[in-house]
């Protein structure tokens, strides 16, 4: 019988709680740390006060190459990427650092959440890591942005470079349509 090591334990519950305060799901606590579910249940209720969040995780890459969630998700992945570059470095560890890190670079979005969650961009690694992701260079500005692996990216042009005709314009219609109601209200 193999003991467990307490050393062990306790850097498995201290990454546990660092992944629940930046917004991982239950799944993915689950496959990342060795601690029961019954464990990081209790533990998420005691740092939010709640059960954690049920459903399924998303498994689609069509997210990541849409406008915005492109921005990001390439963002993140660089910074991942050049973290999980150095030696002895943990997957997950470098997952972590370079999503506080992507977190320190972009503004919140209207809800108050980043667009790239951690789970999505958990999931982004491990669609990297199964060959379902690549990254394409973009032909205007030279940097690296998140696309399908099979996608023809010789005359790859980002979404910074050539934002989409209606990018953004989502967002400022309905805020303008909520400053109207207000109006209307007063």
């Amino acid at each position: 019988m193999v003991e467990k090591s307490v050393i062990d334990e306790g850097r498995q519950i201290s990454l546990a709680i660092e992944m629940i305060q930046l917004g991982a799901r239950l799944q993915v606590l689950q496959t990342e740390t060795g601690i029961s579910r019954r464990r990081l249940i209790n533990l998420y209720k005691e740092i939010h006060g709640e059960s954690p969040p049920k459903g399924m995780l998303p498994f689609s890459t069509d997210w990541y190459v849409t406008w915005l969630p492109n921005i990001h998700s390439s963002l993140f992945y660089n910074i991942y990427l050049s973290l999980s570059a150095h030696p002895n470095r943990d997957r997950m560890q470098s997952v972590v650092s370079a999503y506080r890190l992507y977190l320190d670079q972009v503004p919140l979005s209207d809800d108050g959440k980043p667009v790239l969650g951690l789970t999505r961009a958990w999931m982004l690694v491990r669609f990297f890591e199964s060959d379902m992701m690549t990254l394409s260079t973009c032909q205007r500005c030279h940097g690296s942005f998140v696309n399908h692996a099979l996608s023809l990216d010789q005359d790859f042009v980002c979404g910074i470079c050539q934002p989409p005709s209606r990018a953004g314009k989502t967002r400022k219609k309905t805020r303008r349509k909520a400053a109207e109601r207000v109006e209307v209200m007063h």
